[in-house]
């Protein structure tokens, strides 16, 4: 094998171990969501979603987060392998009007590995 070729594989072999370095450790994506207990009937509060994922490169990221009221999606964000998120965990954030009770769910997922599963809040209404 020429010396020309040998660089190649080795180049090709690094390469190979650099991006799928990150794909070992990596995990599905998370969300935990951050709203207050309570809030007066009628009024607009600030609910934050906080994503956490460990992989965000062209090949691996979390592919989309979405919220839901009461069984209702009312944000989505998607990403592409050239639009992802900023970082391995980032923060969303969507105003909500409350009307009595509110249950707010989000859920985000790694294009390779999937959803930790969705997270869950109640907010009462006063």
């Amino acid at each position: 094998m020429g010396e020309t070729k040998q660089k190649l594989v080795l180049v090709a072999v690094i390469l190979t171990l650099l991006l799928f370095s990150t794909a070992a450790s990596a995990n599905k994506s998370a969300v935990t969501i951050e709203a207050p207990a309570t809030a007066q009937n009628g009024s607009e509060i600030l609910i934050k979603v906080h994503v956490s994922h460990e992989g965000n490169n062209f090949i691996h990221y979390t592919e989309w987060v979405h919220v839901k009221v009461n069984g209702t999606e009312v944000a989505r964000w998607e990403y592409s392998p050239f639009n992802r998120p900023d970082s391995e965990n980032f923060t969303k954030e969507i105003a909500v009007t409350i009307k009595g009770p509110t249950e707010i769910v989000a859920e985000a997922s790694c294009n390779i590995h999937g959803s930790k599963g969705p997270a869950k809040i109640v907010i009462d209404a006063k």
